[in-house]
């Protein structure tokens, strides 16, 4: 049976990937002459049966306009032989596009429709992303608050510390003062790396030293600082080239907050404390006081409702959260656990981020393929013009991972490379996060030569060390992943200290004090040098991509502007770049 489509090889569709609302996509399916008729059985929202004409070669085509609205949808292929029976060809089962075949029951192909007046900020698609957990990358010396119930190193050499709550949480309790005034005076180093974008883990108020439990979104954290060192910290990094973007926390709050008030610390009437606070709808209790929803079962995070009307207002009102925080100087957001929040929420917030300026950004945290999400039983699409800008690129990191590791290989990670391809509009493709490292994983360094310690309990992981072979295995591999990145459409990001050689096993070892005087120089330097490359090639942030796998250990790039055009159609020089990474 000689029938072939591959949703990435243009012969068979045109033009390959995403589509805008209203496009036509052409799809041409080859079937040898035993085959007398052939149907696209196209699905978006109805099903329809598009007959397709023969073409010279035994080649059936059929041009497809897509729907008006954003939309997903699917498409695959009903074949007709001389005897009247019909064969079904579907995509490949994984869900990753490509080369397909026949099967009784055929999985569909993806064309994900977006709206075409699209857009996402240029600085996201050429700069270079450096993310810092605040109170791990540098303390300044003003003086420091006095505040109960926590540990202070006074040594900023020392190690986190791991302090149990309950069965599962860790109350990260223990605090280095990083602060606001220290990363300002650490701007210049930022900017002779190359960085361009500055990503903030929470700075609001908080009772813990990762602060993703919300105490006050009005009031930055005295240990960081006061608001008006916010102000001053995205005034001084503009002068050195640098936006800065916030870690924005709305699918729940910390019990102790002026919204909840479990402990009654604060001198606002909190939902916990009494069903007439103004608060008490943005919570939802099954029991009062004492029992309520909270985030993965955590008590120390009870859930917002975030449909509730007065919640909106207060984050996304003409005054609220999201829009005052970018008036006080940010670029925008990064959203945490996106995916839990409702997409008509999504839709408001990147509305009141887009009334402050089309330049800012709405990132979000989403651990899978962000097309076709599927999250509380609903298929969701962030991709198409009315939510996010981009995501975190996890996919993408654990697809690396797995090639430097020889755990996969060259042909998987290419797949994965065209099915995101295929599967993004460029505009959302080409501003990608892309990640090594981050404060919800153990150390880049660690992960790519294999030793994070996970086997052992979390007390016994404190004060592990790589031996030498396996920093440096590590470490070579973590300078190809970086290269790999700086490779590929997105932004590349700098996890705080993993290109000064820091290493670590899972939270909150990952989270320890920026190795200041003590850094690896020359691992610093490797990493500067693959930045500054990717930042002086108009080619590498927005020209056009092809990749290719010529053995199991070897991944070729090459990104070049056809023509003196980028794939977006601006003006570029006429420029071709070629990475080849060998694991």
């Amino acid at each position: 049976m000689n029938l072939y489509h591959n949703s990435q090889n243009a012969l068979c569709r045109m033009p390959l990937g995403a589509a805008k609302c209203s496009s036509h996509v052409s799809l041409r399916i080859r079937a040898d002459q035993e085959y007398r008729s052939a149907f696209v059985r196209f699905y978006d929202g109805s099903e329809k049966w598009v007959p397709m004409q023969r073409e010279a070669g035994n080649w059936f085509s059929a041009d497809v306009q897509m729907p008006e609205v954003p939309v997903l949808c699917w498409y695959d292929f009903r074949v007709e032989n001389q005897d009247g029976d019909f064969l079904c060809y579907g995509a490949p089962e994984d869900g990753m596009g490509g080369l397909g075949y026949v099967s009784d029951h055929p999985r569909a192909w993806q064309i994900t429709v977006y709206d075409a007046a699209y857009q996402t900020p240029d600085w996201m698609k050429q700069g270079v992303m450096y993310q810092v957990f605040p109170d791990r990358f540098a303390r300044s010396g003003r003086e420091r608050p006095r505040r109960e119930e926590i540990y202070f190193h006074e040594d900023w050499k020392d190690e986190p510390i791991l302090m149990p709550e309950g069965m599962d949480d860790n109350c990260a309790r223990d605090f280095f003062g990083g602060d606001l005034q220290g990363i300002a005076e650490k701007l210049p180093y930022l900017e002779k790396l190359g960085v361009t974008v500055l990503y903030l883990n929470p700075i609001f108020m908080a009772r813990s030293n990762h602060r993703y439990d919300t105490a006050d979104y009005e009031k930055i954290d005295p240990l960081l600082g006061e608001n008006g060192d916010f102000a001053a910290l995205c005034g001084a990094a503009k002068a050195h080239g640098i936006r800065v973007i916030l870690d924005g926390v709305f699918s729940h709050t910390g019990e102790d907050s002026v919204y909840f008030n479990r402990y009654g610390r604060y001198e606002t009437v909190g939902a916990c404390q009494s069903t007439k606070s103004p608060y008490f709808p943005w919570y939802t209790f099954l029991r009062y006081p004492d029992t309520y929803r909270c985030w993965w079962g955590f008590h120390t995070l009870p859930e917002i409702n975030k449909r509730d009307p007065s919640y909106q207002e207060f984050t996304l009102g003409k005054d609220g959260i999201v829009p005052r925080w970018i008036r006080e100087g940010s670029s925008g957001w990064r959203l945490d656990v996106a995916d839990e929040l409702p997409m008509e929420y999504l839709r408001r917030l990147r509305t009141a981020v887009k009334a402050e300026g089309e330049d800012n950004v709405v990132l979000g945290e989403v651990w899978e393929d962000a097309s076709h999400k599927v999250a509380y039983g609903e298929m969701r699409c962030y991709c198409q013009g009315d939510t996010l800008d981009s995501v975190m690129n996890y996919p993408l990191r654990e697809a690396a991972i797995g090639f430097l590791t020889g755990k996969t290989d060259a042909f998987a990670l290419r797949r994965l490379i065209m099915s995101q391809q295929e599967n993004y509009p460029a505009p959302f493709y080409y501003a990608l996060m892309n990640l090594a490292g981050s404060h919800d994983r153990a150390r880049a360094i660690n992960v790519l030569c294999g030793r994070t310690w996970d086997e052992l309990p979390p007390a016994e992981r404190r004060g592990k060390r790589l031996t030498e072979e396996e920093y440096a295995l590590g470490r070579d591999r973590y300078v190809k992943m970086i290269e790999l990145l700086c490779a590929l459409p997105g932004i590349p990001c700098i996890y705080y200290g993993d290109e000064a050689g820091m290493q670590g096993g899972s939270d909150p070892f990952c989270r320890g004090p920026f190795p200041w005087g003590e850094e690896d120089q020359v691992l610093q330097a490797a990493i500067r040098k693959i930045l500054q490359k990717r930042r002086a090639s108009r080619a590498m942030q927005t020209g056009h991509l092809s990749v290719e796998a010529p053995d199991a250990d070897t991944l070729v790039i090459i990104r070049d502007n056809h023509g003196g055009l980028d794939v977006f159609g601006a003006p570029a020089e006429d420029e071709r770049v070629r990475i080849t990474i060998h694991r």
